[in-house]
């Protein structure tokens, strides 16, 4: 059974950091595509970066110079890092680890106020 726990959101100011953290279990993390996603209230889920299993990186153009993706496959992990938030960040982050399925995190809450 697949499992992906999410960790590290939280309450920050404009400007600050936070990185989140993505836990696998029960499965080959290595081969999966690893992305973030967030969803703010009253909006669609929206894709905020990716990382493949051979290591190519995309973001979103509203995150690109802030939030870096990463992955350690030894520690089946998957993180983001988030620096210089701002209050439009604010929404639930969920991990999703993707190949020929597709499992989710439970999400993470991320709140920049002023």
């Amino acid at each position: 059974q697949v499992q992906l726990v999410e960790s590290g959101g939280g309450l920050v100011q404009p400007g600050g950091s936070l990185r989140l953290s993505c836990a696998a279990s029960g499965t080959d993390f290595s081969r999966y595509v690893v992305g973030w996603y967030r969803q703010a209230p009253g909006k669609q889920r929206e894709l905020v970066a990716l990382i493949t299993s051979g290591g190519i990186i995309n973001y979103a153009d509203s995150v690109k110079g802030r939030f870096t993706i990463s992955r350690d496959n030894a520690k089946n992990t998957g993180y983001l890092q988030m620096n210089s938030l701002k209050p439009e960040d604010t929404a639930v982050y969920y991990c999703n680890i993707r190949d020929y399925y597709s499992y989710w995190g439970q999400g993470t809450q991320v709140t920049v106020f002023s």
